[in-house]
């Protein structure tokens, strides 16, 4: 089962890419949720949502004014994508599609929902709530399928980061306009593995489950709704124990109020609160919409291998021009072991004021807690983004590499920064010219240096460290 990392020899593991590292064989079960790309607040997920919210509003619209014909067209172009390599067949090129009987069905099923009659259901992220037929797999294709566009735009960008070889021109399908609200096909430049072209699908962005899911809602939500409300009315369901308490038993309401999704539309149009507080229970939850961790995409990743690997291959790159690239890619996996998920997409050779300037590589803050949370809603710092400045030198850096990075800051991308660089022969010296950067009010560098050096002998051999 070879991954994409094996198959374009990018001598980097799932803990250095920013992309899920899917096999080319069969579909790694990770989903693109809705529901959990809505809750974030990242450049990336904040372009996402206006796709999910045009399209499924465009078809929401047409349903409820009777222009099926409008709906079933734009139902008509969403696919079961086989390109991102994510869902639960076990061998690829499903090729089946969400067109046809699957697109009528889903049709169908939007048609008679009570949650569509009523205005109710308006987030793509609910639908498995109150439509029949909505599935995990069947969610994840729909949301790949409109944002096909954003997916290529993230796809040409890693792989220039990773040197991952395009072709040109192809075929990529139909991508949703979310101003014009329609459909177009796009050719683009993409890379293609085992005959197949792929998208490569940010790992922040998947999940293994529903957020959002009915049979929770329902038990957990609606018949503890419904326990309080039979114990406010004294109800015939209200039992008393010999203690003298008052309870209601699930089992019962079950009986008098069996589950299914007209039923909670139901009860939540007459209750929206109950909606709401479960939506907030996962909006308040600690990494409710938090990137899943590398283990969990990788049930082989190790921390502690990884960098033992990061550790061995830097004295593989030599100081100086001729490997500044090389030296740059390694620095991009480095980053993302540290600072993944706070830091995320990046984009290496960022041009600059219409390519007048270019910064080595640029991350998204995407931080949801932490120091780097508060750099983005500080006014003093407004870091939005992270510029990185690596330098492959063999000597010091120096006044004029620290002005280069202080010269990236503005306030359209903020004022942090990184300059990462290979030897410092005064750490002093150093932290006083970020000093000075600070001081000036030209923004504040964090620097970074990784090297390789000696150490002292321990358990009977040298050892060498980044």
């Amino acid at each position: 089962m070879p991954k994409i990392s094996k198959i374009y020899k990018l001598n980097a593991t799932q803990g250095e890419l920013d992309f899920v590292d899917i096999t080319t064989d069969r579909d790694t079960p990770l989903f693109l949720e809705p529901y959990a790309i809505s809750l974030r607040t990242d450049a990336w997920s904040e372009h996402c949502k206006d796709h999910l919210i045009s399209f499924f509003d465009a078809v929401i619209q047409a349903i409820r004014s009777g222009n099926d014909d409008r709906a079933r067209a734009l139902l008509g172009y969403l696919s079961e994508p086989d390109e991102t390599g994510l869902g639960y067949s076990t061998s690829r090129g499903r090729g089946r599609g969400v067109r046809g009987e699957k697109a009528q069905r889903l049709f169908r099923a939007l048609k008679r929902s009570r949650a569509v009659q009523t205005g109710l259901l308006q987030d793509l992220g609910e639908a498995d709530l109150f439509v029949d037929g909505i599935s995990l797999d069947g969610l994840s294709d729909i949301t790949t399928s409109v944002l096909r566009g954003p997916l290529i735009d993230y796809t040409q960008k890693q792989c220039g980061n990773w040197d991952i070889p395009l072709k040109k021109d192809v075929a990529a399908g139909y991508v949703w306009d979310p101003t014009l609200q329609q459909w177009h096909p796009r050719y683009a430049d993409l890379p293609v593995a085992k005959g197949r072209h792929v998208l490569l699908v940010p790992k922040f962005s998947v999940r293994r489950t529903l957020l959002l899911n009915s049979q929770e809602y329902y038990s957990r939500y609606v018949l503890d709704f419904l326990k309080e409300e039979e114990l406010k009315r004294g109800s015939g369901l209200v039992n008393v124990l010999k203690n003298g308490s008052r309870v209601v038993y699930k089992k019962d309401i079950k009986e008098t109020n069996p589950f299914s999704k007209d039923f909670l539309a139901r009860i939540t149009t007459d209750n929206p609160q109950i909606l709401d507080s479960y939506k907030k229970f996962y909006s308040e939850l600690p990494d409710a919409d938090g990137a899943p961790k590398n283990s969990e995409i990788d049930k082989g990743f190790s921390e502690p291998a990884l960098a033992r690997a990061l550790i061995e291959r830097l004295p593989s790159i030599p100081p100086g021009n001729d490997n500044a690239t090389v030296y740059h890619r390694f620095m991009i996996g480095v980053l993302e072991f540290l600072f993944y998920p706070n830091l995320i997409y990046p984009i290496a050779e960022q041009k600059l004021h219409d390519g007048r300037k270019r910064i080595d590589i640029m991350y998204t803050n995407a931080a949801k807690g932490g120091f780097f949370e508060r750099v983005i809603k500080s006014k003093q710092f407004s870091a939005h983004v992270i510029p990185v400045e690596c330098k492959n030198y063999s000597k010091d850096v120096k006044n004029p590499e620290f002005d280069q990075i202080s010269s990236r800051f503005g306030n359209a991308r903020g004022w942090l920064g990184f300059m990462c660089y290979r030897k410092s022969s005064d750490d002093h010296l150093v932290l006083k010219r970020c000093a000075d950067i600070a001081s000036d009010g030209r923004g504040f560098v964090i620097p970074i240096r990784v090297e390789t050096q000696s150490q002292p002998e321990r358990d009977g051999g040298d050892e060498r460290h980044a």
